[in-house]
């Protein structure tokens, strides 16, 4: 019961806000700035986590570090896969 009520533990900041995610092919005029890689907990105790719900907080915090570095947009690079996905960051026009 604890489980399903708990909310979004991960929040959008300021420069994530910005940051948009799309798909591989909507990044190809934009320039490449690096990788952002985010996990989040897949389990709490022995009970497995909501996917909706990890996947998410990993887009989430992938938007966060990108706004920090300069970027405003990512491309998942991996499937969310054990609470770990990776995503290109990119600066577009």
């Amino acid at each position: 019961m604890l489980l399903t009520s708990c909310g979004n533990w991960v929040q959008l900041t300021g420069p994530g806000q910005q940051v948009e995610v799309r798909s591989e092919s909507q990044v190809s005029g934009c320039e490449p700035l690096g990788r952002a890689s985010s996990s989040t907990l897949d389990r709490l105790l022995l009970v497995e986590r909501n996917t909706a719900q990890q996947e998410n907080e990993l887009l989430t915090l992938a938007r966060n570090e990108a706004g920090d570095m300069g970027g405003n947009a990512i491309a998942p690079i991996t499937t969310a896969l054990d609470g770990q996905q990776s995503f290109a960051v990119f600066r577009c026009p």
